[in-house]
């Protein structure tokens, strides 16, 4: 049995999702070999992404606008509604775009749709050799550090790790992670629908977690829906025209009828953070660094903004892994990255108690920025910072 040669490259991207992806075209731009690990994922369930505006203007960067153009679908209003059943409740709030001078607050895009657009992007781009295949050894030598994996051996500068939750290549780096779980599931489906959503996105906050239809192009809009795991299990056991009169009733009818309109999917809800975004070499992007709730909008965005400060950090080295280039990108994401996930963590675990000072403290904060034009503002700015145009 041969032994693969093993092949230099400047940086190695282990997993090829959309943040993998994304930090593939972002990072070949400077002209370094790039080495993307992993097999890029095909499956539908459901799932989109509302890319905010920052990460909108990074794809337009990666020459992706055209090929996205005619599958996103803008968010205009992002409207917070109250269905606890609280003593507290408040009337629903609404976020305008306009409020801060954009046209959307970003674009609703299919996972799939997206993934597919970043993979064919990248197959068309200089520097960036793809190898399908699993990594199954990562070794920091005194040079760098040696993947080993299905048909390849390579040795790179800097390893970026964006394989998820259970990361490899955090393990490998030595970095100390804490996880938690939450007691729901997140149901996840596109329905195509009776009335326009005119672009607004709304989130109903219930005692189960949030019901949020995002728009999609035409009248169709996806579906995250957070609940207990025993009522994820009844919900996902019907059939398509149950499943839609479900969500058509939570809903309180607000988009009329609704009809299934594509796959479904489901995703038990957990949370990580980790003490630090790089060590020896490696860096984390992705769910290899921050997992939370669908909240906000926050996610995948997050991830990109990763993408965005790791570009910043290696951009002005010849040796992307030096430690001060390392350095830099972890002092970059300590802020941002613990500021997002600590208030998506908050606000979830707040609507999952019916404590009345958690009611009241929701319900006069809502009530606040319902009322309060500049603090409503501060915080959409907030929202985005970091994804929204200067």
């Amino acid at each position: 049995m041969t032994t693969p040669r093993r092949d230099q490259v400047d940086i190695a991207i282990v997993g090829a999702g959309a943040v993998g992806l994304a930090a593939a075209l972002a990072l070949a731009e400077g002209g370094r070999r790039i080495a993307l690990l992993g097999p890029v994922p095909t499956h539908r369930d459901g799932r989109t992404v509302a890319l905010l505006d920052g990460s909108w203007r990074l794809l337009g960067e990666l020459g992706l606008h055209d090929a996205l153009a005619d599958k996103a679908a803008p968010l205009a209003v992002m409207r917070l509604v109250d269905d606890t059943g609280s003593l507290f409740r408040q009337p629903p709030v609404e976020f305008r775009a306009s409020e801060v001078g954009l046209p959307a607050f970003g674009w609703n895009v299919e996972n799939a749709e997206l993934v597919a657009a970043l993979a064919a992007r990248l197959a068309t781009t200089a520097g960036v050799r793809q190898e399908p295949g699993l990594v199954s050894g990562i070794t920091p030598d005194e040079d760098g550090v040696v993947l080993s994996g299905e048909g390849f051996s390579l040795s790179a500068q800097l390893v970026v790790g964006a394989d998820g939750r259970r990361s490899r290549v955090r393990e490998a780096a030595g970095i100390a992670a804490r996880d938690w779980d939450y007691p729901q599931s997140a149901l996840t489906a596109i329905f195509a629908h009776a009335r326009d959503h005119r672009d607004v996105s709304t989130e109903f906050h219930t005692r189960k977690g949030p019901f949020t239809l995002v728009p999609l192009p035409g009248r169709r809009s996806s579906l995250v829906w957070l609940l207990d795991p025993a009522e994820a299990d009844e919900v996902a056991a019907l059939d398509d025209a149950a499943i839609a009169r479900r969500v058509e009733r939570q809903a309180h009818s607000l988009l009329g009828a609704m009809r299934l309109d594509g796959p479904r999917g489901r995703v038990p809800m957990g949370g990580l953070s980790v003490e630090r975004f790089g060590a020896d070499r490696m860096v984390l992007v992705g769910e290899a660094a921050h997992v939370f709730p669908p909240i906000g909008a926050q996610g995948l965005n997050l991830g990109l903004r990763d993408v965005m400060a790791l570009r910043d950090a290696v951009d002005e080295t010849s040796d992307p892994g030096a430690p001060a280039a390392v350095v830099a990108y972890d002092r970059a994401r300590q802020a941002d990255v613990r500021l997002r996930t600590g208030a998506v963590d908050t606000l979830n675990r707040t609507l999952l108690t019916d404590l009345m000072p958690a009611d009241l403290l929701r319900g006069a904060g809502l009530l606040a920025l319902s009322r309060i034009g500049p603090l409503r503002r501060l915080v959409m700015r907030q929202g985005l910072a970091g994804g929204m145009a200067r």
